[in-house]
This record gives C-alpha cells, structure tokens and sequence, in this order.
C-alpha cells in the first residue's frame, strides 16, 4: 500500500510554450489552443473561451485560484491508495525527474495549476516486457467538499509491456488532477478512470498520452458521480502503427455536470483512432457536454479514424451538447469520420417489446441497458463491469420512482 499527497510546490524551469495561436486570432480548433506550464499565461476562465463555454464557471471558480490548499501529509484532502503485482514499480517523481514532463503540457489555467503546485507526482511503471494479469488500483479519496487538492500521475507502460491501469475516484474534494500517459513502443494499456464522487464534488482533470510505434492505449472515462466532473482526454499517436481507442460512459442525474473534451491527434504513419461516448441523462439540469477533435497531420499517411458520441435524454428539464469536429491535413488516408447522434427512446423499439408483452418500465429499462451495456463489456474487468451494470440498474430505478 502506497499513499501520498500533494504539497503546493513551484517548478523550476517551468517554460511557457504555444503552438501557434496569435493573441487575436481566435481559437477555432483544439490544436491550435496555447499551452504553458505558467498559470498566469492562462486568463480566469469567464466562460466566453471556446473550451470553457459550456462549463458552469461559478462552480468550478474555486480551481482557478492559484495558491496554497489545506492539503497536508497527515491530513489530505485525497487521500491515495495504490495496489499493484510485486513486478509494477511504483514511486514518486519531484520537478524535473524524468518522465515527468515528457508529455504533458498544460493547456488550460486549472491544468497548469495543478502541474505547479504538485510537488510530488505519484509514478505507476510496468517495466518492459512485463504481462500484468490483474489491474494497477489507485484509490483516491476526498475528505469534504470544503477541502481543494492538486495531483499529478504519471503512468508509464515500457517497451512490450501489457497491463491495466484503474483510477477511482470517490468522496469528496475539490480536484484539479493532471494524468501524464506514456506508452512506449509495441506495448499495450488500458486507463479506466471511474468518477463515482459524492454530489457535491468538483473535479476539473486533463489526461494527456503519447502512444508508442506499435503500441496500443485503451482509454476510459466513465462518469457516474459529482456534481461538477470534467475529465479531458488528449492522445497523440505518435509512432508508426499506433491505435488509440478512447470510450467514455457518463449517467447524469438532476443537477450534475458531466463534461468530457476529446483530442485525438494522428501524428504518425499507418494509425488508427476509434472514440466512441455515450451518456443518459435524467432529471431536472442534468447536463453533458462531449467536443470530440480529431487532427490527422500531414505526416499520418494511412490513417484510419472514426469518432462517435450518442446521448439518451430519458426526461424533461435534462440537456446534452454533442460536439465533433475533424481536421485532415494529408490526402493520403484510408479513411476518417465522425457523428453525433442525441434523443429520447425510440419509440418503435419500445412498441416492439410492448407488443410482446413487457411492461413499458422494463422495456424502458432494457432499452437503456442495451444502449450502455455496448461500452461497460469493453472494458474487460469482470468485477467493474458487474459494479457499473448494477449502478445503471440503481440510476434506472430512481429514474422509474420520478
């Protein structure tokens, strides 16, 4: 067992960095958003910039703040415990130490924050070669509300290395989290991060990855719990042969923000991209919001890529934003596409299972079952799928009671 926390701390050698966004020209794709390592290179997010337009901004205020938290190593505001096999190495990594950084860019103000004031970054490694038959377990806990945590993780696969990677995340807390993803060349890793967080939690995370020649990332967000969760994925598929395949699973009741920015960039030569969100929905200002971005360089030569994100709005007063967005930058692929699909049950299946005599709140039921059931049996841990298929049983039951 492992446990850390975060100290507020200030990088050394903290550089700002943009990749080409002139200070009036808007931003209109992800890639060309500035990224930096310094907080004040960020403005306080007013909720007029394109990727925070659809965030309540009063909620999350409290992350834009750059100073000190009440985190303390006797008393954290998340507390962490790692289980891993004897073969995964597990440490910390301060400013500066190697691979922290090798990856990671900051590129919004909550980011940047977190990244600075992170002292020590909590570094999961499964060595090279090695095959894990169980899954990494990092569980991390909020103490309260009241409370504000940074973090930064750092997961690394070597060369040819196999294994899962399972981040969960309950309590209470106010969380800005960075995840720093590296996969080196030929391996495979599957990141499943579960939000299942108490309804008055804030968490604002951006996980960023860079995936080896050959090399594979399964990559999860499913979101069940907090009242304000945005979790950011970025993945760069940098060596020849990669594939990255990105799922995301969110139940929003009355009052819960579920927020999910997806990036993935085609950087190298023969890659593959699937990315596929679902979410439902229920209840009075239950709110998603999905942006899917695909860049295929000009370098990603045969390229295939597809993006989807479906939404099921089960009742009045709840809302989904669906937002897909493609940039091709070589004519040489074998193919890219995208869609977006939101809207309440089908009303001819519903009628084709009435009509063979189930009652309407179990063929409702089945309905949304089969709609979610397509992302939890891909993720390949019998014990959490049986968790999150019996947590979509609890949010159907509370949807039939209204």
């Amino acid at each position: 067992m492992t446990t850390t926390t975060q100290a507020p701390a200030t990088v050394p050698g903290s550089r700002p960095h943009s990749d080409g966004a002139g200070a009036f020209v808007p931003v209109q794709t992800r890639s060309e958003r500035p990224r930096s390592y310094a907080p004040e290179d960020f403005v306080v997010p007013t909720g007029r910039e394109v990727d925070w337009k659809h965030t309540p901004i009063a909620r999350v205020a409290p992350l834009f703040a750059d100073e000190d938290t009440d985190d303390r190593e006797d008393d954290p505001a998340v507390a962490y415990t790692v289980t891993a096999a004897d073969q995964v190495q597990i440490g910390a990594l301060g400013a500066g130490e190697s691979p922290r950084g090798s990856v990671f860019e900051p590129e919004d103000r909550v980011a940047a924050i977190a990244w600075n004031r992170s002292e020590r970054a909590l570094h999961v490694r499964i060595p090279a070669g090695v095959e894990l038959s169980d899954p990494v377990h990092v569980d991390m806990v909020g103490s309260g509300a009241d409370r504000r945590a940074n973090a930064h993780i750092v997961i690394e696969a070597e060369a040819q290395a196999r294994g899962i990677v399972l981040l969960r995340h309950s309590g209470s807390a106010r969380y800005a989290q960075d995840v720093e993803i590296i996969v080196g060349d030929g391996a495979h890793l599957e990141v499943v991060s579960v939000q299942q967080w108490e309804d008055d939690a804030v968490h604002a995370s951006s996980h960023q990855a860079r995936v080896g020649r050959d090399a594979t990332l399964r990559h999860f967000v499913i979101t069940f719990g907090g009242g304000v969760v945005r979790v950011n994925p970025s993945v760069e598929l940098a060596g020849t042969g990669s594939r990255g395949e990105l799922f995301g699973l969110s139940y929003a009741d009355a009052g819960q923000h579920f927020e999910s920015q997806v990036y993935l960039h085609h950087k190298g030569a023969e890659t593959s991209g699937d990315v596929l969100y679902k979410g439902a929905l229920q209840g009075l200002g239950a709110r998603s919001v999905w942006v899917g971005d695909v860049l295929i360089g000009p370098d990603a030569v045969g390229t295939d890529s597809y993006e989807a994100n479906r939404n099921l709005v089960l009742t009045d007063g709840a809302r989904a934003d669906s937002i897909p967005n493609l940039e091709i930058e070589t004519g040489d692929i074998r193919g890219a596409g995208h869609a977006s699909a939101t809207g309440r049950f089908d009303d001819e299946q519903l009628f084709y299972l009435q009509a063979r005599g189930i009652p309407e709140d179990e063929a409702r039921r089945l309905v949304v079952l089969g709609f979610l059931s397509e992302i939890v049996q891909k993720i390949g841990i019998p014990d959490l799928e049986a968790e999150l298929f019996a947590a979509i049983e609890t949010e159907l039951a509370q949807e039939v009671a209204r």
